[in-house]
């Protein structure tokens, strides 16, 4: 009875153990997204202030609408 309930434990410990090795897989793929999308917003960011910073470069604000 003893030894029946410690190979339950130890089966329990080990579907545990591979959840937290698969958590921790998702978390890391989670993290190098966000890093990824983190560094395309910074790029889109530059890329908008160099477009309306350059020297005679248009914006929507600058176009009349179709009507005028």
């Amino acid at each position: 009875m003893q030894e029946d309930r410690i190979i339950n434990l130890e089966i329990k410990f080990s579907h545990q153990d591979q959840l937290l090795n698969d958590l921790n897989k998702i978390v890391t793929a989670q993290q190098l997204t966000i890093e990824r999308l983190e560094r395309e917003i910074l790029d889109l960011k530059r890329s908008v202030n160099t477009e309306t910073g350059a020297p005679g470069s248009r914006t929507l604000a600058d176009d009349k609408p179709p009507h005028y």
